[in-house]
C-alpha cells in the first residue's frame, strides 16, 4: 500500500477500537446534540467491531468519582475496560499493554470529552507511531467550540477525521460478503 492508503485507509488486520471514557457522570455536563450523536454511533461502531471480530478497549476516567462506562455500552466494552486517572490513555500502563496485546497499528478513537482525553489520547497515539481516526460523530465535549477545536489540532497532529460510516465501510471495502451484509445491516438501522 501507498503512504496515503496506509494514512487514510483502515485495514481490518490490523485495527483496534478505542471507547474512552463515556461515563455516567460525565453525560449530563455534554453538549446534548454532541451526546445523541454519539449515543447513536457509537454503538453502531461496537456491534461493527464485533461482528467482524475486531479488538474494543474502553478506559473510564477515575470511575470513583466519575462513575462507569454508561448502561448502553458496558456490557459491550466490560471485557477489556481500563480503569485510568491520566488523561491520555497513553498514560496508563494497563492501556499501553492492553493495546500493544492487540497488535493493531491503527486505533479507531470515539469518546469524551473531545478536547481533554480525547485529544491527548490521540496525540499521544501518533507521536508513539499509531495511525488514529479520530470519529466526528462519536465524540462528545461540553462546548461545541472545544470539540470543533479538538477536531482541528487532531487533524494538524496527523489523525485522520472520519465519520462512523466511513469507518465501518473501510474495514470490508467489498460488498456481497458477508461481513458487508452486518456492516450494512447496522448503518440501515442508523437511518430507520
Amino acid at each position: 500500500m501507498t503512504e496515503i492508503k496506509n494514512k487514510f485507509w483502515l485495514d481490518s488486520g490490523q485495527t483496534a477500537l478505542l471507547v474512552v471514557d463515556i461515563q455516567e457522570k460525565l453525560v449530563p455536563a455534554m453538549n446534548q446534540d454532541l451526546y445523541r450523536q454519539l449515543l447513536q454511533n457509537v454503538p453502531l461502531l461496537i456491534e461493527g467491531f464485533r461482528s467482524l471480530g475486531l479488538p474494543i478497549i474502553t478506559t473510564e476516567q477515575y470511575p470513583k468519582g466519575l462513575g462507569h462506562t454508561i448502561a448502553e455500552f458496558k456490557e459491550a466494552t466490560e471485557e477489556h475496560c481500563v480503569e485510568k486517572l491520566t488523561f491520555s490513555c497513553c498514560g496508563d500502563d494497563g492501556f499501553v499493554a492492553a493495546l500493544k496485546k492487540t497488535g493493531a497499528r491503527q486505533v479507531v478513537v470515539v469518546g469524551m470529552e473531545t478536547h481533554v482525553c480525547v485529544l491527548q489520547t490521540v496525540i499521544d497515539l501518533l507521536d508513539q507511531g499509531f495511525c488514529v481516526h479520530l470519529v466526528r460523530d462519536a465524540v462528545s465535549s461540553r462546548f461545541v467550540g472545544d470539540y470543533t477545536g479538538a477536531l482541528d489540532l487532531a487533524a494538524a497532529a496527523g489523525a485522520v477525521i472520519t465519520t462512523t460510516e466511513t469507518a465501518l465501510f473501510q474495514l470490508v471495502r467489498i460488498a456481497g460478503t458477508e461481513e458487508f451484509k452486518a456492516i450494512s445491516k447496522l448503518v440501515r438501522r442508523r437511518t430507520e
